[in-house]
């Protein structure tokens, strides 16, 4: 990896773990649910780019792997939380 792609890396991962900092306070602080929903789902997506990143720095297909497993079930959670704000339940008897 050339010089400049790892300190592009390093601070993209300085980045995004801030705007993941940022994401968990509004998470524990947010005043509605609506909030801390898109928190959490701010949470996921930064949580998901960092180890993207790393995943680019250590040359480990195994980051990428997790990544999409992260980005899969933080979407369906993104849903069921929709819906669940919307209708008061997730499963319809």
């Amino acid at each position: 990896m050339t010089n400049l792609v790892y300190w592009a890396a390093t601070f993209a991962l300085g980045c995004f773990v801030l705007a993941l900092a940022c994401a968990v306070l509004r998470l524990l602080r947010g005043p509605t649910a609506s909030d801390r929903v898109l928190a959490l789902d701010t949470a996921y997506i930064n949580g998901m780019l960092i180890l993207l990143v790393l995943g680019l720095q250590f040359h480990s297909s195994l980051y990428f792997d997790i990544a999409l497993l992260i980005s899969m079930f933080g979407f369906v959670g993104s849903v069921a939380m929709a819906k669940f704000l919307l209708r008061g339940e997730v499963i319809e008897p």
